[in-house]
């Protein structure tokens, strides 16, 4: 296992990444297929969420199933450790939500 000098180091090493939380998030609740994720994080190329899926179902919190159809299909859910990232999420989304209502200057300059 990796050592992690703090908890946020371990949380962002898990989620961190351009579309990480946003595949989580489309997730929390309903499995999807890749086609769905794809058409849901248009901005993602291909490749990307490929790697940004890969790396979740690597850590453990997204699985991953091949439905045997013709064409085979992909779906991916949240595992139970998956679920546990929901929470993060929503105090994410209410977050942003605050942010992008209110005037805000973000600047540390």
């Amino acid at each position: 296992m990796k050592q992690y000098h703090c908890p946020i180091e371990a949380t962002l090493s898990l989620i961190g990444g351009k579309y990480k939380p946003l595949i989580l998030w489309h997730l929390a609740g309903k499995p999807r297929h890749y086609m769905e994720l794809q058409r849901m994080i248009p901005e993602a190329t291909p490749k990307m969420l490929s790697q940004q899926l890969r790396g979740l179902v690597a850590c453990g919190l997204v699985g991953r199933e091949v439905l045997p159809e013709k064409p085979p299909r992909t779906r991916y859910s949240l595992t139970e450790f998956g679920e546990s990232i929901v929470p993060v999420l929503d105090a994410m989304c209410q977050w942003g939500a605050h942010y992008l209502e209110g005037p805000a200057n973000c600047s540390l300059l």
